[in-house]
C-alpha cells in the first residue's frame, strides 16, 4: 500500500515496536500467576519426560550385563542401590520410569489447564479492549476505515493470539527443556559423541534465523489479505438486497472470487517458505540422528573409539543416546509450527497495538463539566470545518492526537454563524453536499470545529463532557440503526434505567414497560408493533430487516421520544415513510419539538415551512436565512427549490445547476449521512 493510500489504522500499525513484547508487558502481566505455573509445571513435565531414557540405559549397564555400577547424571551414588546385579536395581528403575511418567501426565495436565487459562484470558482482554478502543475512537477513524478490517483485528487476530500463547509459548518452553535437558545429559554421558549428535545445531539456528527473516514480511502480507477478503464478504451481505434486486449475483462472486484468489495466492507465497524450512530442519535433525547412530554403533561394535574419538561407550550409554537423539529430532522439526504461529502473531499483534494506539481528537478536556438542566440556546460562533483524511502527522494534526487533515483537504462549512433561542426551531435545507448533516454532528460533536465555536446555553461543547452532551441531544438520522433484538429492547436502548417488562413475566404486551409503549405511541408505532407476532416481544432480525422501512424509522423516533431529550435533531426523519406515516409521524414529532429547541434538516421542503427560521445552505456557507414566507419573497436558491417541489418551475436554473456541479467537484470525500 503506498503512503497516499495508507489508512490512520495503516499509519500506526507500521509504528508499533516489539509487538509481543507488549502483548506480555501489558496483558500477559495481568494473568502472571496462570503463566508462572503452566511454565513450571511445563519444564518439570519435560525435565521428568527425560528420566526414562537414561534410567532405562543405567539399567542395561548395571542391572542387567553387571558390567558398570548404578548410576544417573547429577544424582549422589549414596541414593542409588549400588549391588549388581541386584533384583533391588530393576525395581528401582521400573519405579523411576512408572513414577517419571506419571510425574509428566500429572504436570502436562497442569500446564495445559494453567496455559489454556492464561491464553484465553489474555485473549478475552485484548479483544475487550480493542473493541472499546474502536468504540471509543472518533468518527474520522470510521470515515477512512472499513468494517471487515476492524473486525478482522477483533476476531481473527485476536484468535491468533490466542493460539500462540496457548500453543506456540508452551511449545517453546517445552522444546528449549527439551534440547537443553537433551543436550546435558548427553555431555554427561559421553561428550564426544554428545558433540557429534549436536553439531547440526548451529545450522538449525541460523537456517531458523533465515526463514524468520523470509516470511515476517509475507506474514503481514496475509494478514491484510484476511482483513481485505472480510470486508468483501461484509459489503456483499450487508447488500444483499441490492445485489439480488440488480441481477449482480455473479459480479459479486466474481469480487469475492478475486478477493479469496489474492489471500490465496499471498497465503501460498507464504506457506513455499515452509516447504523449504520444515523439510530442511528435519533432514538437519535426521542427519544428527544418523551421525549418532552411525557412530555410536562402530564404537560399540568395534570396541574402541573410531577415528579422533577416545575413551569406551557403554551399550546402556548408547541406548540413551539413540532414544533421546530421536527425542531431539521431533523438537526440532516442530520449530518450524512454532516460528509459523510466532511470525503470525507478531503480525496480529501489530494490527491490534496499531488499532488502539490511534488517538483521539475528541476528548474531554481536564476540568470539562457536566451539561445539566439544559435550556437549549444554541449558537454557532463563525464555524469552520474540514472532513480529517491521510496521515495523522499531516498537515493540521500531529501523532500525539491532532485531526488528521492534508493540506489539499477543501472546506466543508466555512464561517458558519448563526444563534437559536430555546424551543426554537431551525430547519437547514440546501443542495446535496451543502453540509447540512456535517453541520449537526459538531452540536453532537462527533467531530470538533476547526475555527469558531459551538456553544449550548453559553458552554462551549468542548468544556463540557461529550456523554452529558450527548445524552441532552436527541437524533434521528434517514439511516435508521436498529439492533438484533425485540422491539421493546430497540426502543428502551439508550435508557437501560427502563425495564423492558413492569413484572417478571414474558414480553407480552400486557407486560411492556408504560414508558416504551407511550413513547411508542408518540411515535405512531404502538398500532403496528401491537399487530406483530410477539407485538413489543417480536424479534426484528439484524438491523431490524423484518420490519419495513417506516416502521424501523418509527422505531427510532419512538426511542428518542423515550429519551427526552433537551435539544431535537431530524437529520430526515420521515425520508422513509410514505405520505400518510409522514404525516402521522410529523404530528407526533410536532408534539415532541414543541418545547424544545429542534434542528431539522429535509430535502422535502413542505416539512419545513413552518419552522421559526431556515437556513439554506450551499458550498458551505449560509447564504440565505428567514422564515418560508420571507425566503420565498427574496427569490434566491430557496424559493427556486421551493417552485421545483411545488411544480410551480421545470427545474432550476442553470446558474444553480452550474454552481452545484463546480462545487461537488471541488468537494473531498466526506461521509455526510444522506448528503
Amino acid at each position: 500500500m503506498s503512503g497516499a493510500e495508507e489508512s490512520v489504522f495503516d499509519v500506526y500499525r507500521d509504528r508499533v515496536e516489539r509487538p509481543l513484547y507488549r502483548l506480555f508487558t501489558e496483558y500477559g502481566t495481568r494473568e502472571w500467576r496462570w503463566l508462572v505455573l503452566g511454565m513450571t509445571a511445563n519444564v518439570i513435565a519435560r525435565a521428568a519426560s527425560l528420566l526414562p531414557p537414561v534410567v532405562l540405559g543405567a539399567a542395561i549397564d548395571s542391572a542387567f550385563d553387571g558390567d558398570a555400577p548404578y548410576s544417573l547424571p547429577l544424582i549422589p551414588a549414596s541414593l542409588l542401590p549400588t549391588a549388581a546385579p541386584d533384583p533391588v536395581q530393576f525395581r528401582f528403575s521400573a519405579a523411576v520410569i512408572v513414577g517419571a511418567f506419571v510425574v509428566t501426565a500429572v504436570l502436562t495436565w497442569v500446564y495445559g489447564v494453567a496455559a489454556n487459562n492464561f491464553a484465553h484470558s489474555v485473549m478475552h482482554a485484548v479483544r475487550t479492549d480493542s473493541y472499546a478502543k474502536m468504540q471509543d475512537l472518533d468518527m474520522w477513524f470510521f470515515d477512512d476505515k472499513q468494517t471487515g478490517e476492524v473486525m478482522s483485528v477483533l476476531n481473527n487476530d485476536a484468535t491468533n493470539l490466542e493460539r500462540f500463547l496457548d500453543d506456540a509459548l508452551q511449545n517453546s518452553v517445552r522444546i528449549g527443556v527439551m534440547l537443553l535437558g537433551i543436550g546435558v545429559v548427553l555431555f554427561l554421558e559421553n561428550a564426544q559423541l554428545a558433540f557429534l549428535t549436536l553439531v547440526a545445531v548451529p545450522a538449525m539456528v541460523g537456517f531458523t534465523y533465515w526463514f524468520m527473516k523470509a516470511v515476517e514480511p509475507r506474514y503481514a502480507a496475509q494478514r491484510e489479505a484476511v482483513a481485505d477478503l472480510n470486508t468483501r464478504l461484509e459489503n456483499a451481505l450487508g447488500g444483499i438486497q441490492l445485489v439480488k434486486t440488480s441481477g449482480t449475483e455473479e459480479y459479486e462472486t466474481g469480487r469475492v472470487r478475486r478477493t479469496s484468489h489474492a489471500y490465496y495466492r499471498k497465503t501460498l507465497a507464504m506457506l513455499r517458505l515452509n516447504y523449504i524450512y520444515r523439510p530442511g530442519m528435519e533432514l538437519l535433525a535426521g542427519v544428527s540422528f544418523a551421525v549418532t547412530f552411525v557412530v555410536g554403533g562402530l564404537w560399540l561394535i568395534d570396541g574402541t573409539a573410531p577415528g579422533p574419538l577416545t575413551g569406551e561407550l557403554s551399550s546402556g550409554a548408547f541406548v540413551t543416546f539413540i532414544l533421546l537423539s530421536q527425542r531431539f529430532v521431533t523438537p526440532l522439526s516442530e520449530v518450524s509450527n512454532i516460528v509459523s504461529q510466532y511470525e503470525n502473531a507478531k503480525a496480529s499483534c501489530e494490527r491490534v497495538f496499531g488499532l488502539q494506539d490511534i488517538p483521539r481528537r475528541v476528548t474531554d478536556e481536564p476540568g470539562a463539566i457536566e451539561l445539566d438542566d439544559v435550556d437549549g440556546a444554541v449558537e454557532y460562533d463563525d464555524v469552520s470545518f474540514r472532513y480529517a483524511q491521510g496521515d495523522p502527522d499531516a498537515a493540521g494534526g500531529d501523532a500525539d492526537g491532532g485531526h488528521p487533515v492534508p493540506d489539499s483537504a477543501n472546506l466543508i462549512l466555512d464561517g458558519i454563524d448563526f444563534s437559536v433561542e430555546p424551543g426554537e426551531t431551525v430547519a437547514l435545507v440546501g443542495p446535496t453536499g451543502a453540509g447540512k448533516s456535517t453541520l449537526l454532528k459538531l452540536l453532537l460533536r462527533l467531530y470538533d470545529v476547526d475555527e469558531g465555536a459551538v456553544r449550548i446555553d453559553g458552554h462551549d461543547v468542548r468544556e463540557v463532557t461529550a456523554r452529558s452532551l450527548r445524552r441532552s441531544i436527541g437524533y434521528v438520522s434517514q439511516d435508521t440503526v436498529l439492533f438484533d433484538g425485540t422491539v421493546a429492547e430497540n426502543i428502551r436502548y439508550g435508557r437501560f434505567d427502563v425495564d423492558v417488562a413492569r413484572g417478571d413475566g414474558g414480553d407480552g404486551d400486557d407486560e411492556v414497560h408504560e414508558d416504551i409503549v407511550e413513547a411508542a405511541e408518540a411515535a405512531e408505532a404502538h398500532e403496528f408493533i401491537t399487530n406483530l407476532p410477539d407485538g413489543y416481544g417480536t424479534g426484528i432480525g439484524e438491523r431490524g430487516v423484518k420490519l419495513s422501512g417506516g416502521q424501523r424509522q418509527r422505531l427510532s423516533i419512538a426511542r428518542t421520544v423515550l429519551q427526552d431529550p433537551d435539544i431535537l435533531v431530524l437529520d430526515e426523519a420521515t425520508s422513509a415513510v410514505d405520505t400518510e406515516t409522514e404525516m402521522l409521524i410529523q404530528r407526533s414529532l410536532d408534539r415532541l419539538a414543541a418545547d424544545r429547541t429542534t434542528f431539522l434538516i429535509a430535502h422535502r421542503l413542505s416539512t419545513v415551512k413552518d419552522a421559526d427560521e431556515i437556513l439554506v445552505l450551499e458550498g458551505g456557507e449560509v447564504v440565505e436565512r428567514g422564515g418560508h414566507e420571507e425566503l420565498l419573497e427574496a427569490d434566491g436558491l430557496y424559493a427556486k427549490l421551493w417552485g421545483v417541489q411545488a411544480g410551480e418551475i421545470e427545474s432550476l436554473p442553470e446558474e444553480f445547476v452550474e454552481r452545484a456541479r463546480r462545487r461537488q467537484a471541488e468537494t473531498v470525500l466526506s461521509t455526510e449521512d444522506g448528503e
